[in-house]
């Protein structure tokens, strides 16, 4: 239990670190448009494609989110996916959500809140940060199900590497 706690905190600290390094760089050199309303959030201005990871991925049931995360009260900006609204919206009953590569049989982790699981309940915790994971597998699925049983859990989203 102890161990698995520990894990689990070195792979957020871990996580963390490996978004915030380049995207905190970005946020640092990004000025404020001024003419921009007073409603627009830092999220909004370093918002660019240019430093979107995901931009090379044919994306179904997903789309590229950019946000922030204050794990120690210093914001970082990072990129993730995220279930689209349709997709969202279905029902879900019975199971969970969890990433998978059908390729390899291997599983990733979503990003709820600060800390990395296998798995969440509900379709708005579905978050994926692992992009060394989904570029080293050509095709990345978001499944919905027993997570024991794979083969038999319902595809949901799906990323696809263009190579």
């Amino acid at each position: 239990m102890i161990r698995r706690t520990a894990l689990r905190a070195l792979t957020t600290v871990a996580v963390t670190a490996a978004l915030a390094l380049p995207l905190t760089q970005g946020a640092q050199a990004a000025t404020p448009n001024t003419a921009a309303p007073a409603t627009t959030t830092p999220a909004a201005v370093v918002n660019s494609d240019d430093d979107n990871p995901f931009r090379r991925m044919e994306l179904d049931g997903l789309r590229a989110d950019f946000q922030f995360m204050c794990p120690t009260g210093h914001c970082v900006g990072f990129w993730s996916l995220v279930l689209t609204k349709d997709v969202a919206q279905q029902d879900f009953d019975g199971g969970k959500f969890f990433v998978y590569a059908p390729a390899t049989g291997e599983f990733s982790f979503f990003l709820d809140t600060d800390i990395a699981v296998r798995t969440v309940d509900h379709p708005g915790q579905v978050r994926l940060v692992d992009i060394e994971f989904m570029r080293s597998h050509p095709r990345v699925e978001v499944r919905y199900g027993n997570p024991g049983q794979p083969d038999r859990a319902r595809v949901v989203a799906s990323a696809t590497t263009l190579m």
